[in-house]
């Protein structure tokens, strides 16, 4: 199934040499992929060809681990949109839900 494969992918590619993004992409990808629309799922599968501190970097513009986080966090200028709305879901789901 194509779809079990692209799990499977995204969960491989999801393990990072720095512990606090693996252990936030892993979980994302476990609980959301499966449910993400296709554009989103390349987005996914495209962030995941960064470096592990550009990454850090976009989930941080997009609000993960401020004190508040908010839906309109603004990505940096430089940001492709597609990767600022994915790096945006993965810092909402990483949230401490209330």
């Amino acid at each position: 199934m194509t779809g079990d494969a692209d799990l499977e992918r995204a969960l491989w590619r999801s393990r990072r040499g720095m512990l606090e993004l693996d252990l936030v992409l892993v979980a994302f990808a476990r609980r959301r992929f499966r449910h993400l629309g296709q554009a989103d799922r390349d987005a996914y599968l495209e962030l995941l060809r960064l470096d592990d501190w550009r990454i850090w970097d976009l989930l941080r513009d997009a609000g993960f681990g401020a004190a508040r986080r908010s839906a309109d966090a603004a990505p940096a200028a430089n940001t492709p949109a597609h990767l600022a709305r994915i790096a945006s879901l993965i810092a909402r789901e990483a949230a401490p839900h209330d």
